[in-house]
C-alpha cells in the first residue's frame, strides 16, 4: 500500500486550497531545512525572511509575512510532497519535513470524555487488551458516557468526584479529565517530529496501540495562539495502561510524533474560532484489508484551547521559542481487528490519514520505531547549518 500515492498527495491541501497562509519546511539537498510558503504556483523558500518557523510565528503578523515574502521557487507541491517517503526518496531532490522546528512539542491529555474513559479502562486493564471490553462496560455503568457538558474543576465536577471516590471508581485519569488541572506533557523533543508521507513509529514491544488524531495549535512565547496544524499523538495503550509512569515510553519514541502537513496561520480566512469548530477525521487502512474510520470534533472538548495554553505557559513556565500544543483527541478506537474483545491495534504498514477541512490531510505509514528513519538532525546541527548559510544575524540571536 502506497501512502505517498498521487491520490493522497492531492488531499494534502485544505478544502479551500491555497487561500490561507500556509507554511511548511523542506529539506533542500546541499543546503538543509528551509521555511517555505505554500502557494498555488509552487513552494517558495522564504528562509531569508525567517530562518525558522519559530521566528516566523513570533512576528506581529505571521500570515501577512508569509503572503508578502519573496523567495526562490524550489518545486511543485506534488513533487516535493511525493519525495518525502524514505523508501522512495530521491536524496538529490527536496522533500517535505514537519512544519515545526524550534518549538517545544507539548500535548494535552484527557481533554475529551470518551478518551478519558478509555484511559480509565487502560488503567484498570493494566495494559491487557483482552480485559478491556468487560471493564469498559463496568466503567460506563458507573460513570456514564456523556461527560462533555461537565466543566472541569466546577462544583458539579467535584461532586461527581466525591461520588466516584465513595464507589471506589476514582482514577488519576478522571482527576485530570474533570479536575481543575489539565494534563499537559512534553510529547517529543524539539526537531524530532516527522511530517506528511513519512513513516511514523510504534515501539517494537507494543502489542496494543492506536493513533490519536488531533489539532495542534502554534503558540508564541507570550502564550498567543497564531495558527494550527494536524498531529498524530501516537499512543501505546499497553505501556501506559501498565503504569502512568510509563507515559514517556508510551508517547516519546523515534518517529512517534507526526505533525503537518502545513501550519495555517490566522488571517481573514482562518481563526481560533475555526479551530474550535474543527472536525478531525481519521482513517486507518491496513495491508490486511482492514479499514477503520472515525471523527473527532473540537466542539466536544472539555477545556478550551486558550485554557490549555494558559495552563502550559505563564509565570510558572516559559518557552522562549514558542511551542506546539496537541489539544487532545476524543477518538480511541475500540473496533475489534482480530479476536473478539481484543479491540484495535496497529499492524505494520497501516496507512493513517488525519484530515480537517481547513488544515488538509496528514498521511503516514506505521512501522516499528526501530525501523523508521533515525533522528540525527538536532538543535546543534540546525544552528550550525543556519550559521553556515548566513541566516543567523544579531537580531535573531538577541
Amino acid at each position: 500500500m502506497d501512502h505517498a500515492s498521487s491520490t493522497n498527495i492531492a488531499r494534502i491541501l485544505p478544502e479551500d486550497g491555497f487561500q490561507g497562509a500556509l507554511v511548511g519546511r523542506v529539506w533542500r539537498p546541499g543546503q538543509g531545512p528551509s521555511v517555505v510558503a505554500v502557494r498555488d504556483d509552487g513552494l517558495f523558500d522564504i528562509s531569508s525572511t525567517c530562518a525558522t518557523v519559530s521566528e516566523l510565528a513570533a512576528m506581529a503578523d505571521p500570515a501577512g509575512v508569509v503572503k508578502a515574502a519573496q523567495g526562490e521557487r524550489i518545486g511543485s507541491l506534488e513533487d516535493i510532497a511525493g519525495n518525502a517517503a524514505p523508501d522512495r526518496r530521491d536524496a538529490s531532490k527536496p522533500w517535505l519535513l514537519a512544519p515545526i522546528d524550534l518549538q517545544v512539542v507539548k500535548a494535552a491529555g484527557v481533554t475529551f470524555a470518551v478518551s478519558m474513559l478509555e484511559r480509565v479502562i487502560e488503567e484498570r486493564a493494566r495494559g491487557d487488551a483482552s480485559a478491556a471490553a468487560a471493564i469498559r462496560a463496568e466503567v460506563l455503568r458507573l460513570v456514564g458516557d456523556d461527560l462533555s457538558r461537565l466543566k472541569p474543576g466546577s462544583a458539579e465536577a467535584m461532586a461527581l468526584k466525591e461520588v466516584l471516590m465513595a464507589q471506589g471508581a476514582w482514577s488519576q485519569y478522571l482527576e485530570v479529565g474533570i479536575g481543575p488541572d489539565a494534563e499537559v506533557f512534553t510529547k517529543a523533543p524539539t526537531l524530532s517530529s516527522v511530517g506528511a508521507f513519512m513513516d511514523a513509529g510504534l515501539h517494537p514491544k507494543s502489542t496494543w496501540n492506536n493513533p490519536e488524531p488531533e489539532v495542534v495549535v502554534i503558540v508564541t512565547a507570550e502564550g498567543k495562539i497564531v495558527g494550527a496544524t494536524l498531529g498524530n499523538d501516537v499512543n501505546l495503550r499497553d505501556f501506559e495502561g501498565r503504569s502512568a509512569l510509563l507515559l514517556s515510553k508510551a508517547k516519546d519514541n523515534n518517529a512517534s510524533c507526526s505533525v503537518g502537513p502545513f501550519i495555517r496561520f490566522f488571517d481573514e480566512t482562518f481563526s481560533l474560532d475555526d479551530v474550535r469548530q474543527t472536525n478531525v477525521t481519521l482513517t486507518v487502512e491496513g495491508e490486511d484489508g482492514f479499514r477503520l474510520e472515525g471523527s473527532s470534533s473540537i466542539t466536544k472538548i472539555s477545556r478550551d484551547p486558550e485554557d490549555l495554553v494558559a495552563q502550559t505557559v505563564g509565570p510558572h513556565h516559559q518557552y522562549p521559542d514558542g511551542f506546539a500544543l496537541f489539544l487532545g483527541t476524543m477518538f480511541a478506537p475500540t473496533q475489534d481487528r482480530g479476536e473478539p474483545g481484543m479491540g484495535f491495534t496497529h499492524k505494520r504498514g497501516d496507512i493513517v490519514t488525519i484530515a480537517a477541512p481547513k488544515l488538509g490531510a496528514l498521511v503516514n505509514r506505521m512501522k516499528p520505531s526501530s525501523e523508521c528513519e533515525p533522528w540525527t538532525f538536532g538543535i546543534r546541527a540546525l544552528m550550525s547549518n543556519l550559521a553556515q548559510r548566513g541566516l543567523i544575524n544579531t537580531r535573531q540571536a538577541g
